[in-house]
């Protein structure tokens, strides 16, 4: 499958609400719930300029993932920008339709290779539940190592050090 990231704008709002809201059970299966008033087009709209708003100020950078027709097929954001240490924090989610495709991987190499470098970026580092073990290989095919296991927050922590 043919897939390409690119960085979040305003006028993926409408798209990015259906795609939320279609995943939102599948989403769930795996990672906390971001709370009902989340799947309120009101609530979305406000985080969503929010997270423009960060991403203005180079805190963080938002993308989403799609396929040659436009559509979106997950996302994947680099958060918690420390251009000092030259870090940040990856998050990612693939919508049901996409999931074990291969998207999820291809979509980590592009923002690896893509994104990172321009960013300033050295070190990322990952979450993911002890029982998501499809995002562990996610992690693991894109040259991650475990850093630790904790029972707190979400469970594993993976990380990817420069050069890797």
């Amino acid at each position: 499958m043919s897939i390409h990231i690119e960085p979040l704008k305003q006028q993926d709002a409408p798209a990015l609400f259906a795609f939320e809201c279609k995943n939102r059970e599948f989403f769930e299966r795996t990672v906390p719930s971001r709370g009902e008033a989340y799947y309120h087009y009101d609530y979305f709209q406000n985080s969503l300029q929010a997270l423009l708003a960060e991403q203005e100020q180079r805190i963080s950078c938002f993308t989403l993932i799609k396929n040659a027709a436009g559509d979106i097929l997950g996302r994947m954001n680099l958060v918690d920008l420390d251009h000092e240490r030259g870090s940040a924090e990856l998050g990612y989610r693939v919508g049901a339709d996409a999931a074990g495709k291969g998207v999820a991987s291809q979509a980590l190499k592009l923002l690896l290779t893509e994104y990172i470098q321009p960013l300033g970026i050295r070190e990322v580092q990952a979450k993911t539940t002890a029982e998501n073990i499809a995002s562990q290989k996610v992690l693991l095919k894109n040259g991650f190592f475990f850093a630790r296991l904790t029972l707190r927050d979400f469970g594993t922590t993976a990380g990817r050090g420069s050069g890797g």
